[in-house]
């Protein structure tokens, strides 16, 4: 449809009433030229004023203290601002000579240029070093452009802050990590070159990011020509923690603390103080605020914790305006905010820093991939800032399985608001899933017996030789649950309300009782849902228990965080009596949350079974392994934690650098970066290097220190000796007592049921019969195997592979053979190894997924030999193939449509990758891997 000349004035009309509506609400006056009046009416917008010959009509002239600042160029809705810059530019170029005696201009032109249709408005200020057209929500208001006048006066060569971050004062950095340092250094260059107005920072949880934060914030304010910051914090509650940082923070360069400088106060209900200069709160806060409601003083997870169902949408609001903050700092930014509260953060005209252990890829779109630093959690237990951890499982039936209560059964019900109790007897037979478990259902004896396994195992496997219960976080899955694991907790430990408290939102004075667990030698267990889970600092934790489980891995990973703080060894043991230093944490897992495969809780400590002589011993002869590499560095990492000044001199001086850059090398060596920036490097003096060959030669120019230096290597295990008071005789009591829970003579009954299983059903299940027929080398399906593991679940044998497989353990340790592979975690493939060894068609039981990894190695291998090289991009479509059919004893071509495949492009790019082969290699392994 053509869009005749009267249709578009129409649309132009209606985006100067827009205009004129935005720049009112500004505080400017808008009026025609007939009725300009600057005496009553010193900052206004005048419409249609003629330039100078040859430069037109503007379409608003703007005045600032009676003084022309700038122009508008107003266009329908639709137009495409940047195509009009030309127009505006021409203006702002068009004074006449009686204008000019009334104007403000830098190098002969107006300072402040405005492009706007009534839904977008663009600013280009005049005195940025480059001025460059920004998307703004709203005009300022016109003291923000005063103010912005007066710094050209004050600061000619510098009157912006994107003019002054060029110039910022050398930092001091001297109470800095080196993570802090390039974390402040980067950020401030992310500032000067301006081509993001986003800058993402990744930093390993208790790496100081609130810290790095403060000191941005006292550097930008001073010398960054800032005028106000918003802190925004993921809970109101976290509020309080980062306002005590500011409060701590003592000035390098001139000794005095942060607030006795500079105003930092909470967002209340009352809005944001004039004065201040750094402002804290959340963002559900700062939105309420942009419309007009009130907010609490205190917490109210009601409003700190909304998340609306959809994006939400900002009007202008004077009292909060776009331009009233320079930077919004967000810390945790991992969370999804910037679906849903994104419009709040692209309120400001602002630079907008996010701080975060674990940037998702939303996160990274919303900071258009401008990651300006990066730290990971193993360089920060490299570097001493933080403590590696390992993981405790606590498998029960219940948990795993659910569990059912007969129809007749008179149990007590709870309501779950008023939490009065009642006796009902059961109409019908209750079935509850696992997932239906402490939601719909509270089972006290599994509660009782994770909380028993916990008590039974604390001393002698979880944390050997000590006396006292470390101090443990315990997530349950809401307030009600909660309250029954505080309730079990003081039961099963049998003790007082002092030892244990339950810390929600719900509790009483909730700030208190969260003091009194940092700091009170007797409150050693803290139950919460949310409160604690991110961001909360309790260094003397030593316990992160799961029970309940989560389904966002930046969610695990913060809650995971809590327990990852270094404490000095004076703090630890004034909470801690029995402890001597903090050099590990444990993640008690009771649901199974470690093993979901979004989820990243591999410790650096990855081979358990290795001695720290051995893997000393294995870096000298260069045969050590990728995972033997992190397990080495987790093991100095602790070292290093436990040492004494004198000796971490020795060591020092034995090595030529200090043991935290060795550590950091071995960390840099096994992180996947790392290694693809080596394999990149390595590719450009030879094209033809595999990435094996690269991680190869980086795994050993990281040992080189260690293995060129046998003087160091025995330092290292004599000053280790001196520190071992707990030493790895006590596993075997813990060998023993797992011998004693599993009854032999019942392990030998239930092996010796199992073989009469097998021999009774191999003409009846498909899978025993297949195998059965075939020696024990028939080729079943994940689902022959599933049917199997169902119909072994049922009465009278109620057996899991975990059973069986432990039965064979407890065997194997009682006759001391070594044909057993312990392991912590069985799936259903694991009766091919179970059918194998039963039959006697192996030697060694070990898990199916083992056995898989070593003929993939082997074939790899033969593969070599044979003169076929894989590229870096085909091994990974190989890797992930040996992966499936380890998961689910073999693939099929459909497989290649699912997850992991489809983040590669599925079928289709399998073909291109591997060739026309693609199925035969499939099928080849099939054949090769499970033999």
């Amino acid at each position: 449809m053509l869009v005749t000349e009267g249709d578009s004035l129409h649309a132009e009309q209606r985006a100067r009433v827009l205009i004129d509506q935005q720049l009112r609400a500004a505080g400017w006056h808008v009026c025609d030229l007939a009725q300009i009046d600057l005496i009553h009416h010193p900052n206004c917008a005048v419409r249609e004023v003629i330039m100078k010959r040859g430069s037109g009509r503007v379409d608003y002239l703007i005045y600032g203290d009676r003084r022309i600042i700038g122009v508008i160029e107003a266009k329908p809705e639709g137009t495409t601002l940047s195509g009009v810059e030309w127009q505006s530019a021409m203006y702002a170029n068009g004074l006449s000579a009686q204008q000019q005696l009334q104007a403000v201009t830098v190098e002969d032109r107006l300072p402040f240029v405005f492009e706007a249709s009534g839904s977008e408005t663009h600013f280009t200020n005049g005195y940025d070093p480059q001025p460059r057209a920004r998307k703004i929500f709203n005009f300022p208001k016109p003291e923000t452009l005063a103010r912005v006048i007066r710094e050209s006066k004050t600061s000619p060569h510098a009157p912006t802050w994107r003019a002054k971050t060029h110039q910022m004062p050398a930092l001091n950095e001297v109470p800095l990590r080196p993570a802090q340092i390039t974390a402040i250094k980067s950020v401030e260059r992310s500032l000067a070159e301006q081509r993001f107005d986003r800058s993402l920072v990744q930093m390993a949880t208790g790496a100081g990011k609130t810290f790095t934060a403060v000191t941005e914030c006292y550097r930008l304010l001073k010398f960054g020509g800032f005028n106000r910051v918003l802190f925004l914090v993921d809970r109101n509650n976290l509020g309080d923690q980062t306002l005590r940082e500011f409060r701590d923070y003592t000035t390098p360069d001139d000794g005095r603390k942060f607030t006795e400088l500079y105003n930092v106060d909470k967002l209340t209900s009352a809005g944001m103080v004039g004065s201040s200069k750094v402002v804290i709160s959340t963002i559900q806060r700062v939105y309420s605020v942009l419309r007009g409601r009130a907010v609490p003083d205190e917490d109210d997870p009601d409003v700190d914790n909304a998340v609306p169902e959809r994006p939400v949408e900002v009007s202008y609001c004077g009292d909060l305006p776009p331009e009233a903050f320079d930077l919004v700092i967000v810390d945790e930014c991992h969370r999804s905010i910037y679906g849903v509260w994104r419009g709040v953060l692209e309120y400001f005209d602002s630079h907008i820093v996010g701080l975060t252990a674990t940037p998702t890829k939303q996160t990274f779109g919303f900071f258009k991939q401008n990651l300006v630093s990066e730290y990971t959690y193993a360089e920060s237990v490299a570097d001493r800032v933080n403590v590696d951890f390992d993981v405790y499982r606590i498998k029960t039936q219940i948990t795993a399985q659910g569990s059912n209560v007969e129809a007749g059964t008179i149990v007590p019900v709870r309501d779950k608001k008023t939490r009065r109790e009642r006796y009902e007897a059961l109409d019908d037979d209750l079935d509850y899933t696992p997932g239906q478990l402490d939601r719909a259902v509270t089972s006290t004896s599994q509660i009782r017996l994770v909380l028993e396994t916990f008590r039974d195992r604390l001393y002698t496997e979880i944390f050997p030789g000590r006396s006292s219960v470390p101090k443990t976080l315990i997530f349950a899955k809401d307030d009600n649950h909660a309250e029954e694991i505080v309730t079990a907790v003081r039961q099963v430990f049998g003790k007082g309300n002092d030892f244990a408290a339950k810390i929600t939102y719900n509790a009483r004075d909730p700030k208190d009782l969260l003091a009194k667990f940092r700091n009170s030698p007797t409150l050693r267990v803290a139950v919460t849902v949310d409160m604690i889970a991110t961001g909360t600092d309790v260094k003397p934790l030593e316990c992160v228990f799961f029970m309940r489980d989560v389904r966002s891995a930046t969610y695990f990973e913060q809650m995971k965080g809590r327990g990852a703080r270094t404490i000095s060894d004076p703090d630890f043991q004034a909470v801690t009596p029995d402890a001597t230093s903090k050099d590990r944490f444990v993640i008690v897992d009771a649901v199974g949350v470690t093993e979901h495969d979004y989820i990243d809780a591999v410790p650096l400590d990855r081979e358990k079974s290795v001695s720290l002589k051995q893997l000393l011993g294995k870096a000298a002869a260069l045969t050590i392994t990728e995972n033997e590499t992190a397990t080495l560095a987790s093991r100095l990492a602790r070292l290093d934690q436990q040492l004494t000044a004198g000796e971490r001199t020795e060591l020092e001086t034995v090595a030529g650098m200090p043991l935290t850059t060795l550590v950091r090398s071995l960390v840099d060596a096994v992180d996947v970066d790392h290694q693809a920036e080596a394999h990149e490097i390595a590719r450009q003096s030879n094209p033809e290097v595999t990435f094996d060959e690269a991680l190869r030669e980086l795994v050993i120019n990281a040992i080189a220190p260690l293995a060129g230096n046998p003087d160091l290597r025995q330092r290292i295990l004599a000053i280790r000796a001196s520190h071992d008071l707990v030493i790895d005789e006590i596993s075997v009591d813990v060998l023993l007592d797992a011998g004693g829970v599993i009854d032999t003579d019942k392990a030998r009954h239930v092996v010796a049921s199992w073989r009469e299983y097998i021999n009774t059903h191999k003409d009846e299940i498909t899978a025993l019969q297949v195998m059965y027929d075939h020696g024990g080398s028939g080729k079943v399906t994940y689902a022959e195997l599933r049917e199997l593991a169902e119909q072994i679940r049922r009465p009278p044998y109620n057996w899991t592979p975990d059973i069986i497989w432990n039965a064979y353990l407890a065997i194997d340790v009682e006759t001391n053979q070594g044909k057993v592979v312990k392991s912590d975690r069985h799936t259903a493939t694991d009766l091919v190894a179970l059918i194998r060894y039963t039959l006697g068609v192996d030697d060694v039981l070990q898990p199916y997924a083992d056995s898989v990894a070593s003929r993939y190695a082997n074939w790899l291998a033969q593969q070599e030999q044979a003169g076929v090289l894989f590229t870096h991009r085909q091994r990974w479509w190989l890797d992930r193939i040996a992966d499936t059919i380890a998961q689910a004893a073999r693939m099929s071509v459909d497989d290649l449509d699912v997850a992991p495949f489809t983040e590669r492009g599925g079928a289709d790019a399998v073909f291109d990758e591997l060739g026309p082969d693609a199925e035969n290699l499939i099928a080849e392994l099939n054949t090769e891997l499970t033999a």
